[in-house]
């Protein structure tokens, strides 16, 4: 019996988009937390600004659920 997978939607937001996607699904784990798929799309978790689970804010250890949409915004630049 093999290990249940769920589908989760990610929307990347401003220069996390640069050379990766805009919006993609893609398979993980049950019982995957936010920072897995971050390292996964091998985003700077240093420029990682907001993180949102179907438009609720949370955070990097947060689980995520099949058919969630995970979108991850970088900081924004002050200058």
């Amino acid at each position: 019996m093999g290990h249940k997978s769920m589908k989760i939607h990610i929307k990347l937001i401003g220069v996390f988009r640069s050379g990766r996607f805009k919006e993609q699904s893609r398979d993980y784990p049950v019982g995957t937390k936010v920072q897995i798929v971050v390292k996964d799309l091998m985003l700077p978790q240093k420029h990682l600004g907001i993180v949102l689970i179907n438009g609720v804010h949370a955070r990097v250890d947060s689980l995520l659920q099949d058919g969630d949409t995970l979108s991850l915004l970088p900081v924004l630049g002050g200058g």
